[in-house]
């Protein structure tokens, strides 16, 4: 079955989902920059300067712990009750908490209960960036035309990358525009104030559209044969006990485009401010540029997949590159130029676009539409708590136990090797029917078995 959303309809929900993913992403992902940047003194400062800044990252890796859960729930009723649904809820929870820590009290002033609630607070964005990525990766690839799945696909990641720098922009201009002082002393809950702006624009957005043809398949088949035909009772059960090779194959696929996306654009400005010597705005500028041409390079990516016949080709080939260049991209940060800074941080980016763009796609296609959301989702998530929120933490850990930055390439070449083996083992699917239900795939298998 192919699906025939009008080309006009189909630009303004792309143009919808990607303005989304980029508000959700920017609430999520400022934390991250805080974390590197006032985090540590403001909330942790009986420590030490090291101690703070791993302080800091471990309550950034708390809201990846959350992602899980948020993505199992999101997957359940999204399976059930239509994508649309857990998209509205995600975009309410990463409202309401990310202007909650933009309101928080220091340390000074509450003591404990500082840091206690700003792990709370960021366990609640975890929950609800955890529900948003299935959502807003099958209202896409669920409406898109078949020949171009993996252009549209790439949108949803590009909404990502676009929120990453934005908040890194809004960063850049408070640092600059305000003193040391005022930055630390209310500056950088600015961005945290967006949070409003996240509950009202977001669930406006998010309920003007319509929900996937697939989804209204399902129910329609479901009604018409009065059973549970594509809408399980407990589709999470469905997707863990018939697809849990599925689900792990694409937690290995996203170790090193999580771990390495994390590194550049938050585990950088720590290590480049701490480390190499360079100044805040100096990285903030140089990982915001680089960042910024994901834009171009993720749906240019996505879109050649559709050409090539293949996401899976791709993808190897970008986990090979990222092995080879994590060594020469620290050799270049090293040097504290500019210039090199800016190139070891553009290549890094470039390969990283090579898996990532492609990647919503590739899931898609790996699971059958009852159980999408949740195989998905699962494996998404379940792999951003290992290799994503732990990435800066592990990566200020091995630079403060070897003191040199060849521990973090090691770490980049092995969460690679664990990318290339589950992707190279996944079966590709290129183009499947994403209408085709658990049941009809089991048949088919008998079928063949016979």
């Amino acid at each position: 079955m192919d699906q025939h959303t009008p080309p006009k309809k189909m630009g303004r929900l792309a143009a919808a989902a990607v303005f989304a993913t980029a508000l959700e992403w920017f609430d999520f992902l400022i934390y991250a920059t805080a974390a590197a940047l006032v985090f540590g003194h403001l909330f942790f400062p009986s420590v030490s300067p090291v101690a703070g800044t791993l302080a800091s990252f471990a309550t950034f890796a708390v809201g990846f712990v959350a992602r899980p859960l948020g993505g199992i729930i999101a997957g359940h009723v999204g399976d059930r009750f239509g994508r649309k649904p857990p998209l509205v809820a995600a975009m309410l929870l990463m409202g309401v908490a990310t202007f909650a820590i933009g309101v928080l009290p220091g340390y000074a002033t509450i003591g404990i209960w500082a840091p206690v609630l700003l792990v709370v607070a960021r366990l609640v964005q975890g929950l609800g960036v955890g529900a948003q990525w299935g959502g807003a990766a099958l209202l896409l690839t669920e409406h898109a035309p078949v020949e171009r799945r993996g252009f549209y696909g790439s949108l949803v990641q590009t909404g990502a990358i676009a929120g990453a720098v934005a908040g890194n922009l809004f960063f850049l201009l408070l640092t600059t525009i305000l003193s040391e002082e005022q930055f630390v002393a209310w500056g950088w809950r600015v961005p945290f104030l967006s949070g409003l702006a996240l509950v009202l624009i977001g669930a406006y957005v998010q309920l003007k559209i319509e929900d996937t043809p697939v989804f209204h398949d399902l129910q329609q088949r479901s009604a018409a044969s009065r059973r549970d035909a594509g809408l399980r009772k407990a589709p999470l059960v469905q997707a863990v006990r018939h697809y849990w090779r599925e689900i792990l194959q694409a937690a290995g696929a996203f170790f090193v485009v999580n771990a390495t996306f994390y590194i550049l654009i938050s585990g950088m400005l720590s290590y480049a401010t701490t480390q190499v010597g360079m100044s805040r705005s100096a990285i903030l500028w140089c990982v915001m540029g680089a960042g910024l041409t994901q834009v171009v390079s993720m749906p240019f990516f996505g879109g050649l997949t559709d050409r090539m016949g293949s996401r899976k080709k791709l993808y190897l080939t970008g986990t090979v590159l990222m092995a080879v260049w994590a060594f020469p991209m620290f050799l270049l940060i090293d040097t504290g130029s500019l210039p090199l800074v800016f190139l070891a941080l553009l290549v890094g980016f470039t390969i990283h676009a090579t898996m990532y763009g492609p990647q919503a796609t590739l899931y898609a296609e790996m699971f059958p539409a009852d159980v999408r959301y949740s195989g998905a989702s699962l494996g998404y998530q379940f792999a951003s708590v290992f290799a994503g929120g732990l990435a800066p933490f592990i990566m200020t850990a091995l630079l403060a136990g070897t003191g040199a930055s060849w521990s973090v390439a090691l770490y980049i070449i092995a969460t690679s090797v664990v990318t290339f083996v589950a992707v190279a083992t996944l079966k590709e699917r290129y183009r499947r029917d994403l209408y085709e239900t658990s049941d009809a795939e089991a048949a088919g298998t008998v079928a063949a078995s016979g």
